[in-house]
């Protein structure tokens, strides 16, 4: 408060006003993000324009190292040229057929990635959210139809502190209020239990029949990188 005084009375004194603090670029994009766009996030006060492989640069022209890798959606780094070299190929070709056609990518693709990881069948998808409820739903009908759990009861086993998106199922099934905090009423048909706790998943697999599946993610990464036991 004194500094600030000080400087005050000095700019008075002399009869020069304040210089007003220029925005910068990335002043400038991060007040229009945050004034038209919806703040369902709390990104880093970066901005970049640009990458190249393991490296990204600001609006400003300063490099980082990228440690995030789009929480490892480019892991293989910014601008991969065999990634590129496809996507523009793929682009000039056929922008993109429905699953009302057959095309003559994905037969080739389902070959490849299920011999490669030693799987029967895949079904790709477009996002994780969209691969979690897709497995939720297959869990399910396989109670039904299998297992015979009756119509309607079927339970996945979760570990408390999951994460695995932003959907309503994924709201239904989180430990974390910052995650369903306002947006019940919640999908019914999930049970939560300690992570890293095998004695309490047992228990749970024991008292209930009509338990479909346990969802996990191994290493659990937004409750902060948490790691079971070996064994």
């Amino acid at each position: 408060t004194v500094i600030v005084a000080s400087l005050a009375t000095s700019w008075l004194m002399s009869g020069a006003a304040p210089r007003a603090v220029r925005e910068t670029l990335s002043d400038k994009l991060i007040r229009m993000e945050n004034q038209y766009g919806a703040h369902n996030y709390g990104p880093l006060p970066v901005v970049l324009s640009r990458g190249q492989g393991c490296f990204v640069w600001d609006v400003e022209g300063k490099r980082y190292f990228d440690f995030l890798s789009a929480y490892s959606a480019v892991n293989q780094g910014h601008s991969h040229p065999r990634i590129v070299s496809a996507l523009i190929d793929q682009a000039k070709t056929l922008t993109l057929t429905s699953r009302a056609f057959y095309n003559d990518q994905l037969g080739e693709y389902a070959s490849f990635i299920t011999s490669f990881f030693g799987y029967d069948k895949v079904l790709p998808m477009n996002s994780g959210a969209e691969a979690a409820e897709t497995a939720i739903k297959i869990a399910r009908k396989w109670a039904y139809q299998k297992k015979g759990v009756n119509d309607n009861k079927a339970k996945i086993i979760m570990a408390e502190n999951n994460f695995w998106g932003r959907t309503i199922a994924a709201c239904s099934s989180s430990s974390d209020p910052v995650c369903f905090r306002d947006y019940g009423p919640f999908t019914p048909g999930f049970e939560l239990v300690p992570y890293n706790d095998a004695g309490a998943l047992k228990a749970a697999f024991e008292l209930d029949p009509n338990v479909a599946a346990f969802y996990i993610e191994p290493i659990q990464g937004e409750a902060g990188v948490n790691v079971p036991d070996d064994g």
